[in-house]
């Protein structure tokens, strides 16, 4: 039993995916939009003027986003299959994990769309800032800054956790 919630571990597994699914509604949304963006990008006008730097550009993101969405909805696959089977604990934790490859993949898939349009808008160089800006957002706001949270409170970790 958690004392300070008052859940077995089968209610908190059933807690923490529960959590687990509504941040991954919020990224596959986020996901299934650039993935959008990205495949009609190949169908506009401009597309042919693409130098071959800009299309491997592309299509690296394109696989990328593909990349992430496939590891955002891994979690539903794998509890669709263990479903029943009484190992709620090991969905979750697989879960927790491919959300975070997920979240790794989908940086630099962000980075990849903003360096392309950046590069076509402002040049090479203004596209390698611009895209190394997003990565380096990301890392700070996804990783270093949770981190640092997390190292802050009692044993790592807080008091929903598990």
């Amino acid at each position: 039993m958690d004392d300070s919630r008052n859940e077995t571990p089968l209610e908190r597994a059933d807690r923490n995916f529960a959590e687990l699914l509504q941040e991954l509604r919020v990224l596959q949304t986020g996901v299934q939009i650039l993935f959008a963006f990205l495949l009609t990008l190949a169908f506009t006008p401009r597309f042919p003027e693409l130098d071959p730097v800009q299309r491997s550009v592309y299509l690296v993101t394109l696989l990328l986003a593909v990349s992430a969405a496939v590891l955002f909805t891994a979690p539903a696959a794998v509890h669709r299959v263990l479903f029943r089977r009484g190992v709620k604990k090991l969905i979750v934790d697989v879960s927790s994990r491919l959300a975070g490859y997920g979240m790794a993949v989908l940086a630099l898939a962000l980075s990849g769309s903003v360096l392309l349009i950046a590069d076509v808008v402002l040049g090479r160089t203004g596209g390698i800032v611009a895209g190394c800006g997003v990565l380096g957002g990301c890392a700070l706001l996804w990783a270093a800054m949770p981190w640092r949270l997390r190292g802050r409170t009692p044993n790592g970790h807080g008091r929903d956790s598990p």
